[in-house]
C-alpha cells in the first residue's frame, strides 16, 4: 500500500470520527493528514510526511482555537442545552394553556407532549398562559419564557 493511500485513509477515518462526535478539531487534524498525503505524493520520505502532517494539523487546530476564542470573548459560554447551533428548537414558540401547581406546564410541540417550566431568571413573574418561547432544553423538558 502506498504511503499516500494510508494518509488518505487516515484522513477519511478522522472525518468519519468528526461526523460521529461533532468535534471540529478532528477536521483540522484531517487537514494535517491530507497535507501528509500531499507530501507523500510529492515523494518526501516518511519522516517529513509525518512532520508536515503534524505541523499543518497543529497550526490549523491552534488557529481554529484562537479564532473561536476571539469570536466568543465577549459572549458567555453556552451549554449545549442552550446553544442554538446545537439545539434547533430554541426560539420556537409553544402555547401554554395552563400551569400546574408544581410550576410546570404540559405543552404540545412538534406533535408530541412535552413538560415545560419557566426560565429560572424570572422567579418573581407568576406564570401565565399564552405563547412562550423555548430558550433551553434540559433532557426532555423545555425551558420557556413569556413572549
Amino acid at each position: 500500500m502506498d504511503a499516500s493511500t494510508l494518509w488518505w485513509l487516515v484522513m477519511g477515518a478522522l472525518v468519519a470520527a468528526e461526523l460521529a462526535t461533532g468535534t471540529f478539531y478532528l477536521l483540522m487534524l484531517a487537514l494535517g493528514a491530507a497535507a501528509g498525503a500531499l507530501a507523500a505524493h510529492a515523494g518526501l520520505p516518511e519522516t517529513p510526511q509525518v512532520a508536515v502532517a503534524a505541523i499543518v494539523g497543529a497550526l490549523s487546530s491552534g488557529g481554529w482555537y484562537l479564532w473561536r476564542r476571539r469570536q466568543g470573548a465577549n459572549q458567555q459560554p453556552l451549554g449545549t442545552h442552550a446553544d442554538p447551533d446545537v439545539t434547533l428548537d430554541l426560539g420556537q414558540t409553544v402555547l401554554v394553556t395552563r400551569w400546574e401547581e408544581d410550576g410546570c406546564a404540559h405543552v404540545t410541540y412538534r406533535g408530541a407532549p412535552w413538560t415545560a417550566r419557566l426560565k429560572a431568571e424570572h422567579p418573581d413573574q407568576p406564570p401565565s398562559p399564552g405563547p412562550h418561547r423555548i430558550c433551553a432544553m434540559q433532557g426532555n423538558q423545555l425551558i420557556i419564557e413569556k413572549v
